[in-house]
This record gives structure tokens, sequence and C-alpha cells, in this order.
């Protein structure tokens, strides 16, 4: 089992700075977990601290079983004996030696016969599709082959936990795309488990099992892509996941019908209908409705109107801006279409469920169906 605790981890680099601020998480064997979030929020600590590169101010940290750090018992376990593997933003491959003696380094090091390391090597440069370049030296690789050999570096010794800090960050869009689909691959091939740090949320969304949003050094959601894609824990949350961004539209609201809320505000009325049930909320409430943009449909039967603020088509789908009085509403319309700018429109919302947040608190009320009034 290569499971990964961290219990109530806090990092200070000194009085006032806390990097990371009472984390807990459990990953579980097997999983690939990414952690997300915007620059600076403490994701490539969290990431230092499993490997043992960063010490912990206070908190746990177990591995397959074993705690491996505990500011309480005086327990700090070094990298070198977490049985975890390690690729780093620039990958830190050797400039002086050959992509086979790259790969074989650290196995060298570790006492292994020489037909078992040539066998492994041979093993991962086919895994890798990295057959014929053994005898070249990295300043002779693209940058998708450097990552590459880093990966295969980091499995010769066949670690059970694989962490990455931002491995594709110095690839073109078209590579990262390819290099997506290997690492996914390869976590099935592997069965390993994997943690990956990001701010890519596109990676985080197409890659993992689970997601570990965090913002500040502080934990906001975690779960697997769907669920922190449909139902958001906060506005965070929602805002940061999703590419074009979710649209958020302020309303005052009140309960009405019993268990329904009237959102209304000077461009449109709604009917919220929570999905589990009523939801108290006192009138004039100030609260946050998220509609995704594809589930924005523009159609002759819409009772909202509207006009076209601008249209951009990529061909396989169009992302439409709409003005209805002051707000701006982006929508995903799948298919060669395009608007002109200005054209009068009118939209509707898809059968779906939307997300209703507490505007003071940030925090999700309910997710609920919607209708137009």
């Amino acid at each position: 089992m290569s499971d990964i605790i961290l219990k109530n981890i806090v990092k200070r680099f000194d009085k006032f700075t806390i990097a990371v601020n009472n984390l807990s998480l459990e990953i579980h064997d097997g999983d690939f977990v990414t952690l997300l979030g915007p620059s600076g929020c403490g994701k490539t600590t969290i990431l230092r601290m499993i490997a043992g590169l960063e010490q912990p101010t206070n908190g746990e940290i177990y591995i397959d079983g074993k705690i491996v750090f505990s500011s309480i018992k005086k327990i700090d376990v070094p990298p070198e004996k977490r049985n975890v593997g390690f690729i780093f933003q620039n990958y830190a491959l050797w400039p002086h030696m050959t992509v086979y003696k790259n790969i074989a380094f650290g196995l060298e090091n570790m006492k292994w016969k020489r037909s078992r390391v040539e066998e492994r090597v041979k093993e991962l440069l086919k895994m890798l599709h990295l057959e014929g370049f053994e005898d070249r030296y990295p300043s002779e690789l693209s940058g998708g082959q450097q990552q590459r050999v880093a990966i295969a570096r980091m499995l010769a010794a066949n670690p059970k936990i694989l962490l990455m800090d931002e491995p594709m960050s110095n690839l073109d869009r078209k590579l990262r795309m390819e290099m997506r689909m290997e690492l996914k691959n390869l976590h099935l091939q592997t069965h390993s488990t994997f943690v990956y740090v990001t701010h890519d949320q596109l990676e985080a969304m197409t890659m993992s099992t689970k997601i570990s949003l965090i913002k500040s050094g502080l934990l906001q959601q975690f779960g697997s892509p769907l669920e922190i894609y449909c139902e958001p824990a906060n506005i965070f949350v929602a805002d940061f996941v999703g590419s074009p961004s979710i649209n958020l539209i302020r309303f005052s609201g009140e309960n009405v019908n019993l268990d329904e809320i009237a959102l209304s505000s000077s461009e449109m009325r709604l009917i919220f209908t929570p999905i589990t049930g009523g939801v108290a909320i006192s009138k004039g409430a100030k609260l946050v409705l998220g509609i995704r943009p594809e589930n924005i449909s523009i159609s002759n039967d819409g009772l909202i109107k509207g006009k076209v603020y601008s249209s951009l088509p990529s061909g396989m789908e169009t992302v439409v801006c709409i003005i209805i009085g002051s707000v701006k509403l982006n929508c995903v319309l799948f298919g060669r279409i395009d608007y002109k700018a200005g054209k009068p429109v009118a939209i509707s919302f898809k059968d779906d469920d939307y997300p209703l947040f507490d505007e003071e608190t940030g925090e999700r009320i309910a997710l609920g169906k919607l209708e137009t009034v």
C-alpha cells in the first residue's frame, strides 16, 4: 500500500508567513492526485514536505503506513529512505551524461548488478519511447524527450510514489497535450501513486483521479475532477476551475413556495429549486448563482433578452459573450457557428444542477434547478 497521509500540517517560513495552514489530506494507493492552485498558494511546499526536502513546522506525515515526519515525536526520515521519486520543474538532468547514463546513474549508486541495470534501462527506454536516444546528451533532446528521460530516471528504482512539480511548464501547448496522455497512460501501467503540482486547471481536470484545490495555504476542496467542477464548495473553487470561467451572477433572494428560492436582479428573475430539499434564507439575502458557459443556450424561445458583445469561433466550438443589462455572460456553443456583435439574442438555461453561493461567506448553499420567470 502506498498511501500518503498528512495530518494538521503547518509550514511557516517566519513568524508571520504561513505557507501551509493546518492541512490534512489522505492520498490513497494508486491515486493520481493533483495539487492545484494559483502561484504561491503552497503547492510545491506541500510536495517538498512529502518528499522530505522541506520540514513542516507542525504536523505528521505518513507514507505506506509508516510515520516519516512528526513534529511532536521528533521524527524526520530523510528523502532517500522515503521510497519516492521526484521530478523537478527543470528536469535536473546531468548535462555531461548520456540518456542511458542519466537513467542508470541512481541504480549504479545503489550497487545494482550491471546486467540488472542494463535490463531495467532498456525496459524504461522502451516504455517511454526513447529507444535510439540512449547515446544522446540532454542538450541534443527536445523538451518532451528530456521530460521522458526525467520520468525514466524517476521510475528506475521502482518507487511506489511519484512526485512531480510542474514538469510540463516548459513545453509548448501541443506537446503538453501529448505528455498529458503519456502521463495518464504511465499511471495506469505502473499502478503507482502520483502526486502532481500544477496551476493549470486543464492538466488537473484531464489527468487526475482527485484534485486538491488550495488557496493561500488552505485546502478549499478535495475530490474528483467532476465533483470539483459540478459541485464546487465555494466561489473560489467554482471560478478557478473551468474554461471559459463560470458565470457568477449576483441576486437578491427570498424563500417562496415552501422549498424554492426566488432570485431577483435588475436583469432577470429566476426560481431556484434545491435538489436536496429546502434551504432557509433571510429575505433580501445576497446570493451568487453559478452558471457554466455550456449550460446557456441561444434560442428564439428564450425569455431573457440580450445582445452579442463578442463571438470567438474556434472551429469545434464558439464562445459567445452576451450582454444583458449590466451583466456579461459567456456561453459555449458547439459547432461551426458565429454571431455578429450587436445582434439581439434570447437565452435559456439547460436542465442541469446549478450551484448557489452566499455572497458574504463565498460558501455554497445548495445545488438546484433553474426556472426563468
